[in-house]
C-alpha cells in the first residue's frame, strides 16, 4: 500500500530510498520505478525526442537500476556504501535541483560534470594512449586549483559530479602529498568516478575507498589477458584480477573501461567478455571508448571500421535491452545522450588536463583557455563556456538535432564533433585558432592524409549510420521525421 501511495504521489525520492535502503521491500520496488520511468521518459516525452531515442534512454535507465540491483543482492556494496550511494549519488547527482535552479536564474541549463586529469603521470605506457601518459611524466595541477574547479562548478553549475582521469590518478601527487583520496575526503558529497589502470588498488586503497563511499573505481582492461597485456604490459591483467578482489571483499562498487580497436572489437562484443566481468567478476557498469588517432603515436589504422562499429552498435542494444547490463559507448550510445556531450553543453561536460588546459571533450586535443591562468586572474569557468571554440561546438550541436524546438538532421548514432564530423571540428578549431595541447594534435591540423581520412571515416560510418536512424528511429515518428528532413 505503500508503494502504491507513493506511485501515486511519483516520488522518486522515496522510491529509491526504498530500492537503495530497504532489503525486504526492494523487490517490490523495482517495478513501481520501472514503470513509473517509462512513464515520464517514453510517454510523457514533452520534448519531442522520436519515440526510439525516449525508449533508449528509458532502457539504459532500467539497465543502471537492474545493475545496482544485482549488485546489492549479491552483497557488492557495503552496508556503509549503500548509504553513502544514496546520500551522494541519488540525492546529489541523481535528483539534485541544482542545474534547474541555475537554469532558472541564467536562463540555460549548465554542464553536468567535468573530467579532470590532475596529472599525466603513469606507472605504464599503454600503445595508443590518448594522453601520452608514461612513468617519466611529470605535469600535475596542484590540489587547490582542482579544489577550486569542483568549488567553482558546484557554486556556478549545481554540479556534484567529478570524473577523473589520467594519467594514473591514484599517482598524482598535488602537493605536500595530498591526492585522489584527500579530494574525495574535502569533497565528500560530492560522487568521484575514477578512471585507473587498477595496478595501486592494493588493500589498503581499497579499505579507504569503502570509508569513504563516495569513490566508484573504473578499471581499464582490453579485453582478457592476451589483449590487455598486450596494449599495458606483461602482468597487467593479473593485477586488474587483484584490484576486483580487493575492491569485492570490502564492498566497493567498480566498473570496467574499455578502449576498442580494430584488433579487439569482436572480443569486447563477445558473450564470453560480458559474462565475465560483469558477471564473474561483478562489475556494475562499462565504460566503451572507441579508439580515437590522438596522443601516443595516433593511428589511424587502429579505428574499428565503420562495419565493425556498426556490429558494436548491435551488441550494445542487446546488453542493455536484453541483459539489463549498465553498458555505454560514448560514441554508439549517442541517442541516449541526445548526441554530442562536449564543449560544456547542457548536461554536458567539459575536460581539463594536467597542465590546466580546457577542452571541450576528452578526444578534443584542442584547447580553448586554461583554469590556472583563469584562477590567477580572478575569473570563473563559466568564461571558458563563452569562448568561441565552446560556443562553435555548441551552436553545430544545436543544429544537428539537440535543440528539438530548432530541428536539425541530427543522427544520433554518429553524434561526434570529432569522429563522424571531422570537417565541422576542423572549421570551429581553425576559426577560433584553438591551441592544440601536444605535438600530435598540431601534427593533425597540417597532415593533410589526417584530414582526408578521418573526415572520409565520419562519411563512411554516416551512410550505414544514418539508414538505422532513418529507419528505426525517425520512422517512428513521421513527423519529427519531415522537420529533420526539410
Amino acid at each position: 500500500m505503500r508503494l502504491a501511495r507513493l506511485y501515486e504521489k511519483e516520488s522518486f525520492r522515496d522510491l529509491f530510498r526504498i530500492f537503495v535502503m530497504n532489503k525486504r521491500l526492494r523487490g517490490a520496488a523495482v517495478p513501481f520505478i520501472t514503470k513509473l520511468l517509462h512513464k515520464r521518459v517514453v510517454e510523457e516525452d514533452t520534448i519531442g525526442r522520436p519515440r526510439r531515442v525516449q525508449e533508449d534512454k528509458y532502457r539504459m535507465m532500467v539497465s543502471i537500476l537492474s545493475s545496482v540491483d544485482r549488485g546489492l543482492a549479491r552483497g557488492a556494496f557495503s552496508k556503509h556504501v549503500v548509504e553513502r550511494l544514496f546520500e551522494v549519488f541519488v540525492e546529489n547527482v541523481a535528483l539534485n535541483d541544482g542545474p534547474r535552479r541555475v537554469k532558472e536564474r541564467t536562463g540555460r541549463w549548465p554542464p553536468c560534470f567535468v573530467t579532470i586529469s590532475p596529472t599525466q603521470r603513469c606507472n605504464l605506457a599503454c600503445r595508443g594512449c590518448y594522453a601520452a601518459s608514461r612513468p617519466g611524466a611529470a605535469a600535475s595541477l596542484p590540489y587547490d586549483v582542482v579544489a577550486q574547479v569542483l568549488s567553482q562548478k558546484r557554486r556556478l553549475w549545481g554540479s556534484f559530479l567529478t570524473v577523473l582521469s589520467g594519467g594514473e590518478p591514484f599517482l598524482w601527487d598535488g602537493g605536500n602529498g595530498s591526492g585522489v583520496l584527500d579530494l574525495a575526503a574535502e569533497f565528500g558529497d560530492e560522487l568521484f568516478l575514477v578512471y585507473t589502470n587498477g595496478t595501486s588498488i592494493d588493500a589498503g586503497v581499497a579499505a579507504r575507498l569503502e570509508e569513504l563511499g563516495n569513490v566508484t573505481p573504473a578499471i581499464s582492461v582490453e579485453g582478457f589477458e592476451a589483449e590487455t597485456d598486450g596494449r599495458r604490459g606483461r602482468g597487467v591483467f593479473g593485477k586488474v584480477l587483484a584490484a576486483l578482489e580487493n575492491l569485492r571483499r570490502v564492498g566497493v562498487p567498480f566498473g570496467v573501461s574499455v578502449t576498442v580497436t580494430r584488433d579487439n572489437a569482436d572480443v569486447v562484443v563477445s558473450r564470453a567478455f560480458s559474462d565475465f566481468f560483469f558477471r564473474e567478476q561483478g562489475a556494475i557498469y562499462g565504460w566503451i571508448f572507441q579508439y580515437m588517432p590522438i596522443g601516443r603515436a595516433p593511428s589511424l589504422g587502429a579505428m574499428v571500421t565503420p562495419e565493425q562499429r556498426m556490429k558494436m552498435y548491435r551488441r550494445l542494444t542487446e546488453m542493455v535491452r536484453d541483459e539489463r547490463l549498465f553498458v555505454v559507448d560514448f560514441w554508439n550510445s549517442g541517442p541516449v545522450t541526445n548526441g554530442c556531450m562536449a564543449a560544456g553543453r547542457p548536461f554536458g561536460y567539459l575536460y581539463i588536463d594536467w597542465y590546466g588546459n580546457v577542452t571541450p571533450c576528452v578526444f578534443v586535443p584542442y584547447a580553448a583557455a586554461n583554469v590556472r591562468k583563469i584562477f590567477a586572474r580572478g575569473g570563473d569557468l563559466n568564461e571558458v563556456l563563452e569562448s568561441g571554440l565552446f560556443k562553435g561546438i555548441r551552436r553545430w550541436q544545436a543544429g544537428y538535432g539537440y535543440d528539438a524546438e530548432k530541428g536539425g538532421n541530427g543522427d544520433w548514432i554518429a553524434p561526434c564533433v570529432n569522429r563522424d564530423h571531422y570537417r565541422v571540428l576542423r572549421g570551429i578549431v581553425e576559426s577560433n585558432r584553438a591551441e592544440p595541447v601536444d605535438e600530435s594534435a598540431a601534427a593533425a591540423l597540417d597532415d593533410p592524409h589526417y584530414r582526408r581520412a578521418l573526415a572520409a571515416y565520419g562519411d563512411d560510418f554516416r551512410a550505414l549510420a544514418d539508414e538505422v536512424w532513418r529507419g528505426e528511429y525517425l520512422g517512428r515518428a513521421p513527423g519529427l521525421a519531415r522537420a529533420l528532413s526539410g
